[in-house]
């Protein structure tokens, strides 16, 4: 199986976010941080690596707020996301949340959508 490249447009978008995320984590803006995860985490579901990158940010911020719900979910999904881009098998646009089912798909903004399909 050829591995694809991440397209410089979802790289550029999802370096944004996490770095969004970073300063609202640091601003004490944990609302504003989990968004900008949650948009990261739909770009990053293709590809393994950045899959992975994004849960391991999501579980430093549910350990910084000792929120033990969403700790046990992003170690779960940790275990289970890199196998699941790397087999193309993930729930389309999932937020990545420990509030919301693994395997259920979810609506893709039409931006988000629009520069995933670009990147085709």
């Amino acid at each position: 199986m050829k591995r694809r490249a991440m397209p410089s447009s979802v790289r550029a978008r999802l370096d944004s976010d996490l770095q969004l995320s970073r300063q609202w984590e640091r601003d004490l803006q944990e609302d504003a941080a989990w968004a900008a995860l949650e948009e990261a985490h739909v770009l990053s579901q293709p590809w393994a690596l950045a899959h992975v990158t994004v849960h391991v940010r999501m579980l430093k911020l549910a350990w910084r707020m000792r929120d033990r719900r969403e700790i046990v979910g992003q170690l779960v999904r940790f275990v289970v996301a890199a196998p699941g881009s790397a087999i193309g098998r993930y729930p389309a646009c999932n937020s990545g949340r420990a509030n919301v089912p693994m395997t259920m798909p979810m609506p893709v903004p039409a931006e988000l959508r629009d520069l995933l399909q670009s990147a085709q």
